[in-house]
């Protein structure tokens, strides 16, 4: 029997075995090809792809219909003369020439490098200087790139004439792909270089974190710019030859969730800001839904949206966490009967994986100690830099940051990172950036400014989130803006942003505390903006959450 034929987990923790992986796959580990495995190999009739659109369109496309594509691509890079190794980024929503570029290039050879579509001038000119594409695929020209290919109708009537075959060669150490983290350690992102025997690493957590099995209609609204959408949504669930079904476009939920009734979805994995959303809109209840099977990552969901999960879906939505730079190492196990979801809970280890959570000393705490959550890499530990604690039963929780990250709505963003570009402006003279409470977003991106020679107000305010949204992701700009005479500062004079994230927390106890005795005063007030955060559960911290694979050399 293969790993694909077990649900429970019992079944993952006595069958599981880095060899038993490779029996999922149709390379070796000499020979290996992520495109072949994803698309080539599977029957050609079948349904691979659908896209739902924000403006209500949808598109469909087969394995065949993929597979040749991506063959035309390949065959056009070489005419191109882009040689093995050489980059190809992708700035595209998803969409025929996002899937056909993505397996396209690696089919050739080439180095697939999705990019965000939203990301800033500043943010774009970063990421190019970084990985030197020999040409990219966008919707428009693209400044700092000379080779840029428009992916327009006449685009793909020209790659039409290019033969629908294409025979991949690749070892399974070749380097298949480079994905950005969203800056969660740094001011510039790290690419995170995947080989291609990544896509043997990525079937656990698509086993074990979001529950995918053959068969399966699988849903995942992430872009596929970060590992969440990328590696979970797309390659891992197409692996294993489930139909996915993508999201392009500006998110809308009430869309999404006439999508999940129109393609009967069976397994969705979002963000939990993607659940809360759909709860806040008041439209689940039009519809009906199939769903089996239910995940979450990005951040800590709040209760009451946990609640409205299982009314509406019949089900709990079940936490995957990771990082893109160790993959999914903490996951609910969807679909496993035998392991009733623990509220809270960030899930348990993935199998062959080794969890802890560590002290300050670097001892391994005892069972309901808080700590640092680590995983063992090799013969030593790797921090996530994330607090937690684990029970006597082996579920892990999460216990607040470790670091100055900003996790809101499923994006990870860095604090340093959106100092960095907002000083740039020159009426900002000190900032401090930090994560604020919020009830949808879980955290919202908070910049307290001092600026020597201007005065605060909504228009400067205005001011310098546009400024913030054209040099970042449209997405890292801050929401909220408080002009203030100083900053606080530790002995050493550096910004201390643990008083500031002190501040607002409890700023919004506070204003949650008003809020119930008004709600007290008036039982028939409806709450505003959704629950608070009471119960938090799972999130990856990297992308839109959930880990890729892992490190650049992450084996199976």
């Amino acid at each position: 029997m293969r790993l694909t034929d077990f649900t429970s987990y019992a079944d993952a923790q006595a069958h599981f075995s880095r060899a038993a992986l490779w029996d999922l796959v149709a390379g070796d580990r000499e020979r290996l090809n992520i495109a072949h495995e994803c698309v080539d190999r599977h029957p050609p009739e079948r349904t691979a792809v659908r896209i739902a659109f924000a403006d209500r369109r949808a598109e469909a496309y087969t394995f065949g219909e993929i597979a040749a594509w991506s063959s035309r691509f390949a065959h056009f890079l070489r005419s191109e003369g882009v040689r093995a190794g050489e980059r190809v980024a992708i700035f595209l929503e998803p969409s025929l020439p996002f899937y056909l570029a993505l397996f396209g290039a690696m089919k050739a050879g080439a180095v697939a490098v999705p990019m965000f579509t939203l990301l800033g001038r500043d943010a774009v000119a970063a990421r190019i200087d970084d990985c030197r594409p020999a040409l990219a695929l966008a919707r428009a020209p693209l400044e700092g790139v000379p080779r840029t290919i428009v992916a327009d109708d006449a685009f793909l009537e020209s790659l039409a004439r290019a033969p629908g075959r294409f025979e991949a060669r690749t070892a399974s150490s070749d380097m298949a792909m480079y994905q950005y983290t969203s800056g969660t350690t740094r001011a510039l992102p790290e690419a995170v270089r995947h080989r291609h025997r990544a896509i043997v690493t990525v079937l656990i957590a698509a086993l074990y974190a979001t529950g995918v099995r053959p068969g399966d209609r699988f849903c995942c609204p992430s872009s596929p710019a970060w590992g969440h959408g990328l590696w979970h949504g797309t390659l891992g669930p197409l692996a294993l030859g489930a139909e996915i079904t993508a999201w392009s476009g500006r998110f809308d939920p009430e869309r999404l969730l006439e999508a999940l009734e129109r393609h009967r979805i069976t397994n969705l994995s979002a963000a939990a800001t993607h659940y809360r959303m759909m709860k806040n809109c008041g439209a689940a209840g039009a519809h009906r839904y199939a769903i089996e099977k239910l995940s979450f990552t990005g951040e800590p969901i709040d209760s009451d949206t946990a609640g409205f999960v299982e009314r509406t879906f019949g089900g709990p939505a079940r936490s995957m966490y990771g990082t893109t730079e160790v993959g999914v190492i903490l996951g609910g196990y969807p679909g496993a009967a035998d392991l009733p979801m623990r509220p809270g809970s960030l899930g348990k280890p993935m199998p062959g994986v080794e969890a802890a959570i560590r002290d300050a000393s670097g001892a391994v705490s005892a069972a309901g100690a808080s700590g640092e959550i680590v995983v063992r890499r090799g013969e030593g530990w790797f921090p996530t830099r994330d607090l937690g604690r684990a029970d006597e039963d082996g579920w892990f929780y999460h216990a607040g940051r470790a670091d100055d990250v900003i996790l809101s709505a499923g994006w990870t963003m860095s604090a340093v990172e959106i100092e960095d570009a907002l000083l740039r402006h020159p009426d900002v003279s000190e900032i401090a950036v930090i994560g604020a409470p919020d009830a949808l977003r879980g955290q919202v991106v908070k910049a307290f400014v001092v600026s020597g020679g201007r005065a605060g107000g909504d228009g400067f305010r205005a001011e310098l989130q546009a400024f913030a949204r054209e040099r970042l992701g449209r997405h890292e700009y801050p929401r909220q803006v408080e002009f203030v005479a100083e900053l606080p500062k530790t002995p050493a004079g550096k910004v201390n942003r643990k008083v500031l994230r002190e501040r607002e927390a409890n700023r919004a106890a506070d204003a949650d505390g008003a809020a119930d005795a008004r709600r007290a005063a008036d039982p028939g007030r409806a709450p505003a903006g959704g629950g608070a955060p009471a119960s938090r559960a799972g999130g990856g911290r990297s992308g839109r959450g959930g880990g890729a694979p892992g490190a650049e050399d992450g084996r199976a």
